[in-house]
């Protein structure tokens, strides 16, 4: 039996993608993940599968798909590619709810950055198949106007949430 993590794409966020996070272990259970636990209300779980990381994706988007009517983006994880990411954050010096990693299905074009807009103070780092970014001397992640094309397929997770993630990943 695997152990994954489960990031959704704009789940409980600024009013859109509604998801109740009792509903979410439940349409765990629906596919055949055992133990799902959630974290938090913005489309975080930890489960259990002998299945793939492909194939815990494409069960979980059926899933959401046919729960929502709509298509809801699924990142996965392995637990130990979770703790890798919180191991590799670049930005270790700032304080980690100011620092991000924007979870990817691939890895990041090696020019990725060269593409970011509207860059200020916000620190940039390319991962494996993440993009890290460091808010922590920048006007706030909320007043940011940093785009990065690369990530819009992405989702964001603060390091506590990657850290936390990691921990459930061990339990």
């Amino acid at each position: 039996m695997n152990t994954f993590i489960a990031l959704l794409r704009a789940v409980n966020v600024g009013g859109t993608g509604k998801l109740p996070m009792e509903d979410l272990r439940a349409l765990c259970a629906k596919v055949g993940f055992r133990d799902a636990r959630t974290y938090i209300a913005s489309g975080n779980v930890a489960l259990h599968s002998a299945k793939n990381e492909a194939q815990v994706k494409k069960a979980l988007e059926a899933v959401l798909l046919e729960y929502a009517g709509k298509p809801v983006g699924v990142l996965v994880r392995s637990g130990t590619e979770m703790r890798e990411v919180l191991e590799a954050n670049p930005f270790a010096d700032s304080p980690s709810n100011r620092v991000v990693a924007i979870f990817l299905d691939d890895a990041p074009p090696v020019d990725a950055l060269a593409h970011a807009k509207n860059q200020r103070k916000e620190r940039i780092a390319l991962g494996r198949r993440e993009i890290y970014i460091d808010y922590a001397d920048a006007d706030g992640m909320r007043d940011s106007k940093l785009q990065i094309p690369a990530a819009k397929a992405g989702t964001a997770r603060n390091m506590n949430t990657v850290a936390k993630l990691a921990e459930m990943a061990g339990e």
